[in-house]
């Protein structure tokens, strides 16, 4: 499949409604393979957004492939209870996969043409980088995370970073859950508005 075919399968599929993801949640994670396949296909096009900064190479559709590979394995280690949006849980593994794939294949090559054939030596690798603005942008969030007040930011860390229950955070500072809800909604905002100019002058 070329990337053309691919794009039109894509705007073939359905977006899933808030209801609709819960109960394909509930049912796959009992072992409904179909309720499995459908959250594959709908979570497809984050596959594909991922891939963007890598169209223009001539592996991009083995890089969408594995893509893919990590989309699957995210759905199958995903746990809903933990409260954590399954795109931003799945988009580490799809892009780790990618990157992986462009380091071990994909990996930069001089050209060896003399120059005197008129034809400056290339290097085809676009991944350096990309590594470094993707890293670059983890240390901007890092950053923005450790400036929280203590109890908000042993939250973030612990829900996002470190994959924790939130029932485990909650008994690790002695608060309850619903405490825990709060700081998580009130330390993401903070984050948000510590990065607004960042992610402005990113564009």
């Amino acid at each position: 499949m070329d990337i053309a075919a691919y794009i039109k399968e894509l705007n073939n599929i359905s977006m899933l409604s808030e209801t609709e993801e819960k109960q394909l949640w509930e049912q796959c994670c009992a072992g409904d393979e179909s309720a499995r396949q459908r959250i594959i296909e709908a979570y497809q096009p984050l596959v594909f957004k991922t891939a963007l900064p890598y169209r223009s190479m001539d592996q991009v559709m083995d890089i969408i492939q594995e893509g893919t590979v990590g989309l699957i394995e995210a759905v199958d280690k995903y746990n809903p209870s933990k409260g954590v949006a399954f795109s931003l849980y799945a988009v580490h593994r799809i892009r780790g996969r990618m990157l992986d794939f462009i380091r071990k294949e994909c990996a930069g090559t001089v050209s060896t043409l003399n120059s005197e054939d008129g034809i400056e030596p290339q290097d085809t690798a676009p991944a350096v980088p990309e590594q470094a603005e993707e890293n670059f942008l983890v240390q901007t969030v890092k950053s923005a995370i450790a400036r929280l007040p203590m109890k908000e930011k042993a939250v973030i860390e612990g829900i996002y970073l470190r994959s924790r229950e939130v029932s485990d955070v909650a008994e690790s500072l002695d608060i309850s859950a619903s405490h825990v809800y709060r700081l998580q909604k009130s330390g993401v905002r903070r984050v948000r508005g510590m990065l607004s100019r960042f992610i402005y002058q990113w564009k």
